[in-house]
């Protein structure tokens, strides 16, 4: 199996001939709606998400719930989509308030344990300094999601825009709904923001809030996934983001406009 690294530097070189778009994507852009697990950190690095997920079922199949879910999301390592198939079976009912509950503590564990992603916390810093807002949209829980920016010392960065899952699962992406709750309280119009996500979820309701969106992926399965999803530009790294960013920073500096 090809490594991490390797995959994200294959990744990087197969998105050169993107530079110039990319460009317009961050220059334009005012306002900038993060995704959490992936672009910001990688939040079950230490505390695995398949395991979570086994862990969700095995609650469910404790109470006698196990029936709620087919064999394949039984055996999906995706946590959302366990939550997501038993709220389909029973909307808004006490059995997903628990669920819910209990994936939020799975995220509180793992944040703990949680690595910043390559760049994320320098890039956020220069984008805040160059006076854009940042938010966080999020299927995480956003207590998750305050907790983790409270220890990287970020959260001066996007409060008080931080919008994660709430209890009604109906909200979570590709539903636009956090992004939208970003726009109207940052006053921003859609073309002006940029969605920084990694699946094709984000990529979904950035297009349905008629946000553009940059699609960040660590490797190439998940390059794949955005490109069918139909995202065009993709980044590997952060560091060109970064890089262009730098460059418009110093450029403020001279000018004495930047924070």
């Amino acid at each position: 199996m090809t490594s991490d690294t390797t995959q994200t530097e294959t990744v990087t070189a197969r998105t050169g001939d993107e530079t110039e778009e990319l460009w317009n994507l961050i220059t334009r852009a005012r306002v900038v709606l993060w995704d959490f697990d992936g672009p910001i950190c990688r939040l079950f690095a230490g505390h695995t998400s398949d395991r979570v997920a086994a862990e969700l079922v095995r609650w469910l199949k404790g109470r006698g719930m196990h029936g709620l879910l087919t064999d394949s999301e039984r055996q999906s390592p995706d946590p959302h989509a366990v939550l997501r198939a038993v709220d389909r079976q029973c909307p808004g009912s006490d059995l997903v308030r628990e669920l819910e509950a209990r994936l939020t503590q799975e995220e509180m564990r793992a944040a703990a344990s949680a690595r910043p992603t390559p760049y994320a916390d320098p890039l956020i810093r220069t984008w805040t300094a160059l006076g854009s807002r940042l938010a966080v949209t999020t299927n995480n829980s956003p207590l998750v999601a305050r907790t983790y920016l409270d220890r990287r010392d970020l959260t001066s960065c996007f409060s008080p825009h931080v919008y994660g899952r709430t209890q009604d699962l109906r909200h979570l992406k590709p539903d636009p709904y956090c992004l939208n709750r970003a726009l109207n309280a940052t006053g921003a119009t859609p073309a002006r923001a940029l969605m920084i996500g990694d699946t094709p979820s984000d990529h979904q309701a950035a297009r349905r809030a008629g946000v553009p969106f940059l699609g960040y992926a660590r490797t190439a399965r998940k390059e794949r996934l955005l490109r069918e999803a139909g995202a065009t530009v993709i980044v590997g790294s952060l560091e060109p983001i970064l890089r262009i960013l730098s460059a418009r920073r110093r450029s403020a500096e001279r000018t004495g406009r930047v924070r």
